[in-house]
Formats: structure tokens, sequence, C-alpha cells
């Protein structure tokens, strides 16, 4: 049985998550759930699991949830909520599916608490990996991927050793607009961008998907988690996305996961690792699938991906900024203050005016953060929709 704290229980992650608890009584129990501003959801999960804190990031909500919950429940809000229950005594593994850099202190929290972590949150690795991967071995801790891709690259290494990977290969559903000639990006909506082929996501990272920032995102992930320079992360176009990834060893053989598509099963892997528990959740027929395809990405139509290797050779605070930059562009375009285009255009932008620092403390990268994010927003001012 694993005692497990969830972080953000209410987005799409934490409602897969809540499923997988559901799918497998007996290995898995929730000892603590936050959530952001969904008292509903958040009293329904609470009073099905019983946990003993829930937390709600808004404190004006807790008169709200307390009236809906059954039993006694603890509740806590705001950040001090989330280090409450990401160091609770019991827990023995907390899940991060927090939106943004709110899960990067609870994180850090609980690695210093001896609690191994899932990630689900691209923000914590992209923005201080080398931070979060030194305190964890500090700690003598797990940090676990809920991504598909990442979860496919540690099963698919199982422990070999570092010098024996080639290349950690990344794939990708290459979005929605795979096949849209470059001449019409300049056209795309924010209804086009939110239609992703594959996989049903939260806004921010359906948009991410079409832009090819959120495979970027995870190559600077990939380089941390498994500690590989980023010269030996490598992205493939997939647009089944049924092989979540693979490695490529140094005698060249190729080892990759394949399962249909769902993220119950990579969360249900980070939770239960490193055992295999049964669940008929995921079922996949690859005669029915009949052919897999793929591609190399294109560069110049999706120039997040240059940028993203940029970042994560630079290093330091430039990944931190790289993310805030671009979180800042995906709100723009999606209040239609921004062009498709210009996403990829004002993140580097914002990255060529920023004065890296290298090793930096986490201080410093919370600074750079907030720089990226107002530069970033005094461009979008200045261009309008660019």
């Amino acid at each position: 049985m694993k005692n497990v704290v969830l972080l953000g229980s209410t987005g799409s992650i934490g409602t897969s998550t809540i499923k997988v608890a559901q799918d497998l009584p007996d290995q898995i129990r929730l000892v603590g759930l936050a959530a952001g501003g969904n008292v509903e959801l958040l009293a329904e999960k609470a009073n099905l699991f019983k946990p003993r804190i829930v937390s709600i990031a808004d404190e004006q909500l807790v008169p709200t949830l307390q009236n809906q919950l059954n039993g006694d429940i603890e509740i806590c809000t705001s950040e001090e909520g989330l280090i409450r229950l990401a160091t609770m005594p019991d827990a023995d593994i907390v899940l991060i599916a927090i939106v943004g850099t709110a899960g990067l202190e609870p994180a850090l929290a609980a690695i210093r608490a001896g609690k191994d972590i899932a990630v689900a949150s691209k923000e914590i690795l992209v923005m201080a990996g080398e931070i979060v991967m030194r305190e964890a071995k500090q700690h003598g801790v797990k940090v676990l991927a809920v991504d598909s891709e990442h979860s496919a690259i540690l099963q698919c290494l199982d422990g070999k050793p570092n010098d024996s990977i080639r290349s950690i290969w990344l794939t990708a559903s290459g979005g929605p607009f795979r096949q849209t000639p470059a001449e019409k990006f300049k056209d795309i909506t924010v209804e086009q961008a939110l239609k992703h082929p594959s996989w049903v996501m939260g806004r921010k990272i359906t948009i991410d998907s079409a832009t090819m920032f959120n495979k970027g995102l995870e190559m600077i992930e990939a380089r941390w988690l498994f500690d590989v320079e980023m010269a030996r992360v490598k992205v493939v176009v997939h647009p089944q996305s049924v092989v979540h990834s693979f490695v490529e060893y140094v005698d060249g053989s190729m080892i990759a996961q394949m399962s249909t598509p769902d993220m119950c099963l990579p969360i249900q892997y980070a939770l239960t690792y490193p055992e295999r528990v049964a669940s008929d959740r995921v079922q996949t027929c690859l005669a029915s699938i009949g052919q897999l395809h793929f591609e190399e990405p294109d560069l110049d139509r999706f120039p997040a991906l240059r940028l993203a290797g940029r970042a994560g050779e630079t290093c330091g605070t430039m990944p931190a900024v790289f993310n805030a930059a671009n979180e800042i562009a995906v709100e723009a375009f999606c209040e239609r203050r921004l062009s498709f285009l210009g996403i990829t255009e004002l993140v580097e932008a914002v990255m060529d005016r920023h004065q890296t620092v290298t090793t930096p403390s986490l201080s410093q990268i919370l600074s750079a953060d907030q720089w990226a994010r107002a530069e970033a927003l005094k461009l979008v001012e200045e261009t309008g929709a660019v």
C-alpha cells in the first residue's frame, strides 16, 4: 500500500490519478488532496477517499469547503497548505500536478522530508532541475516522471548505466498542425490550436503541443531526469502516439515502450514503482492500429525545439526564462493579443534579452522567472498582436 498526496487533484492529471486510485484500492491510499478553486470536486473526492488533510488555494473558500465535507478532515490553504501536505509524515509519495511554478516549493519540501515525488508539473524540472535532482540524491529519494514520454524512458532504461545510452528519443504527436503548410501558420486560431489529435488535456498544455513547446520542455526535463546532456536528447514525430518514447543504446539497439494513449498508465507506474500492478484500464491492439509512422520534426515550422535545445544547453537561469516567457505568450495568444507565430517570436525575444546566471540559487531562478514574465508582458504591450 502506498500513501499518496495529490497536489492538483481537480485538473486533468489529478482526475486521472483519482481513477487510478479507484482502480487500485488495495495498492493506493490518498492521504492528502489539494486543489485550486474547484471546491465541489475537491469535496466530492475528499468524501470518497477520506484523506486526513485537504488544501484549497483561496482561504475565502474554506467555509464553503467545510460545509461540503463529511467527517473529520483538516483543511489547509495557500502555499502553507501545500507544504503541509507535501511533508505529511505518513505520505510515501507526493504527486505534483499543479500548473505553473506553484509546485516547486512543495516539491523541494517533500524531498527534504524524505518523500519520493512524482512530477507532472514540467516547471519543476525545467526551472530547477539541477537543484531538484541534487537534493533528491542528497536525501535518497526518487523523482519519478508522470509524463508518458518520461515514464516510457524510465521503463526502457530499467537501471541501465548512463554511459550505455546513445540517445534518448522523445516521441511527439506533431499536434494539430503537423501537416499544415508554413504559410498558413500566421492565420491559426485559438480554436484550431485547442484541437489535439491524440490527447485530451488542459488549455496550456494543448497549445504547447500545437507549438511543440511542450516537447521542448520535455527535452529539458529529460536532460535532468536521466542525467544526459542535451545533445543526447532527441525528438521524432510519431502521430499515432502509441510509442511513447524509446532509448537508443550505444550498440545500436532501440528499446521502446508502447501502449494506447492513456495518462492513467504512466500515473499508475509512478505510484506503484518499481512494481507493476495488474489493471485492465489500458488495452492495446497493435493489429487494430495497423501501422506506426515516424518522421523528422520540422524546425522551421516548430522553432520551439531549437529554442529548447538552446535553453537546455545554456542551463543556469535560461530554462526558467524559456518556460516563463512561453507561459505569458500562450496566455496572450489565448486572449487574442498575440498571433500563433508570435508565441515563439516572443519567447526568443525574451531569451535574447536575458543575462544568464550560471549555477543559480533557487531565489535567482525565481527572480529570472519573474523578470521573464515582466519582460514578456512588456513586449506584448509594445508590439500588440505579433
